[in-house]
């Protein structure tokens, strides 16, 4: 019985490994599917922020200049040399952003997507959402704190009315 249950949990396992590779490329999006996930990551301004984190490191390596003027022309020529590199760092990003997005939706679900952000009412909601976004947080952070207090002081209530003091 030992033996029979040990042979099945081996060929279960062996089945399986071999397997792998089948299931890992059906699981795999085509490339239209990828192309409308892209579009999407980029037209909902999801990839912004890979900009907003590659162009202020440029930046600050260029102001090394103003510490060390004799490398202006050096550290530029750098900067220009390497931001290509930096441009393809952050295609990968896109790509991998793409994915994601392509494992959560179907292709026809990121084209109905794309669409909306191609809309007037789609560019302007790209436009608006990162003060939204900051606003939310702002609001959040306050929300999280007063609810908080709140907690607290309601369960010093109960805790009092049972006979325990909280601190």
């Amino acid at each position: 019985m030992i033996r029979s249950a040990s042979r099945l949990a081996t060929t279960s396992v062996a089945l399986f490994m071999l397997a792998s590779p089948v299931f890992a490329q059906q699981a795999q999006p085509s490339a239209t599917h990828l192309a409308a996930a892209r579009e999407v990551a980029v037209s909902s301004g999801l990839t912004g922020a890979f900009d907003a984190m590659t162009d202020p490191l440029l930046k600050q390596l260029q102001q090394m200049n103003v510490t060390r003027p004799e490398i202006r022309q050096d550290l530029d020529q750098v900067v220009a040399l390497i931001r290509p590199e930096v441009e393809q760092k952050k295609q990968e990003m896109i790509d991998a952003t793409a994915k994601i997005l392509a494992a959560g939706m179907n292709e026809a679900e990121l084209k109905e997507v794309a669409t909306f952000y191609k809309s007037a009412v789609g560019q302007k909601w790209v436009q608006i959402q990162p003060g939204v976004l900051d606003a939310i947080v702002r609001d959040m952070a306050i929300w999280t704190q007063k609810t908080s207090e709140f907690i607290l002081s309601r369960a010093r209530e109960e805790m009092g009315k049972r006979g325990h003091a909280l601190n």
